[in-house]
């Protein structure tokens, strides 16, 4: 038999989050001039309020890889989580393009729940720490 797991407080009902990284490279308009960084943000932020709760947004400084900036890491939703969904990094999120695929997923469950578009995994990319410790042969330890 296996153990009920029960979620409580607020982890119960979380939202998809998409944190959008706005340190030293993402969102500065003198690495990626043609960006309207204002604008994508603006526009995250308003999908996030006209969704009934269901999607989150929060802006935090530098992610670290800014090579590959703009950096938005999409958080699954709780049912995300229970259908297996983790953390997705996706680099290079410049254009409106890419906007309209984080938010078409997003919008059908994202991570755990939704497929994402092909063209939105050509852009996911690996977390700091985890490309480091690969790096070094270091994997995570099953559990």
């Amino acid at each position: 038999m296996s153990p009920r797991v029960a979620t409580v407080g607020a982890a119960r009902d979380r939202p998809c989050t998409l944190v959008v990284c706005r340190g030293c490279c993402c969102g500065n308009p003198r690495k990626h001039p043609g960006t309207d960084h204002h604008g994508q943000l603006d526009r995250l932020v308003a999908t996030a309020a006209d969704s009934g709760r269901r999607l989150a947004v929060r802006v935090t400084d530098c992610l670290g890889p800014c090579d590959q900036a703009n950096i938005i890491v999409v958080r699954p939703s709780t049912a995300g989580r229970r259908g297996g969904g983790r953390a997705t990094w996706i680099g290079w999120a410049n254009g409106d393009d890419c906007t309209d695929d984080i938010l078409g997923w997003v919008a059908a469950g994202g991570p755990g729940v939704a497929e994402p578009p092909a063209t939105l995994e050509l852009q996911f990319i690996r977390p700091p720490g985890e490309a480091r410790t690969r790096a070094r042969g270091r994997g995570r330890a099953p559990r």
